[in-house]
């Protein structure tokens, strides 16, 4: 078994940063040469190829990009030992990254990360982003899970799985005054509402059924960031369509009330992952979270 060279680590691990020989060599003070050679060693031992030439600048590989995560987690551990002889205390922290859809509800995404909020030996990032984007990471391996209310297609891009979480079904929530006019879902014809944008899945399946039962609401505003749909509600006086986990703290307050809950209208909920080698054991934690009642609660008592 071949020994690893934490010298030859670092080299790779600034030529990972920079993705250029030479400026990685003005960075550590040598010639290109000798970093060359360093990364060279490090493939040898590893038995893989780290770098793949892209124009003028060197791209990590799949076996590159898990090296990377390692090297750097490594680096974090000599940076823990330090601290921990010269100071006595130790940080046992892991690492997970989360990357989230910007659209999707902050009120779900606080309730599936919450096992993680304040948690001693985890150190959670978490940051929103179109799908597209977050795919890319995902990629990359600089995000470890995407939460999503779109679903992708398993084994497009290296998605390994696109698990549905959770679902929540669709009301009409809006100001208490507008009970004296519209208390029923069937009012929703020419009602004037504050509608999803047009992307989302939630928006699509709302239409559909306002076909199916023959009404036409007016259109006031299509917003697709949800937290923006849930300003509106509160603030605007017209009525929303939503999940109301969007507007959980509203409804609870009286700020907001349910008019109506829309049959077979649902937002979905998904947890995205790639085909790794390497599984996170705090991700796989996380997910093993739907097997219990946690969630399903959090969601409930929204409604």
């Amino acid at each position: 078994m071949n020994k690893l060279n934490y010298h030859h680590l670092y080299h790779f691990w600034w030529v990972g940063q920079l993705g250029n020989l030479t400026r990685a060599a003005d960075q550590l003070h040598v010639a290109q040469s000798a970093v060359s050679t360093h990364v060279h060693r490090l493939e040898s031992a590893l038995g893989q190829t780290l770098f793949e030439r892209q124009g003028r600048t060197l791209q990590l590989t799949e076996a590159g990009r898990v090296a990377m995560r390692h090297a750097e987690e490594i680096f974090q551990s000599g940076a823990e030992l330090v601290g921990l002889l010269s100071e006595g205390e130790e940080s046992r922290t892991r690492d997970v990254h989360v990357g989230a859809v910007s659209t999707l509800s902050r009120n779900f995404q606080e309730a599936f990360l919450s096992p993680l909020i304040g948690s001693s030996d985890v150190n959670m990032t978490l940051n929103s982003g179109r799908l597209d984007d977050l795919l890319k990471a995902l990629e990359n391996h600089s995000v470890d899970l995407i939460l999503s209310n779109t679903a992708v297609a398993p084994g497009s891009a290296g998605i390994r799985s696109c698990q549905e979480i959770a679902r929540q079904v669709g009301s009409i929530v809006g100001p208490p005054s507008l009970m004296e006019t519209s208390n029923h879902v069937s009012d929703i014809d020419g009602a004037p509402l504050l509608l999803p944008g047009r992307s989302s899945g939630f928006r699509a399946s709302f239409d559909l059924y306002c076909r199916r039962i023959g009404v036409a609401p007016v259109i006031v505003a299509e917003v697709d960031d949800m937290a923006m749909l849930r300003l509106l509600a509160r603030d605007s006086q017209f009525a929303a369509v939503l999940p109301k986990v969007v507007v959980k703290d509203e409804l609870h307050s009286g700020m907001l009330v349910e008019y109506g809950e829309l049959p077979d209208v649902y937002e979905y909920f998904y947890a995205i992952t790639e085909k790794r080698r390497y599984d996170k054991p705090v991700v796989m934690e996380l997910l093993r979270q739907l097997d219990d009642v946690h969630l399903h609660q959090s969601l409930r008592a929204s409604e």
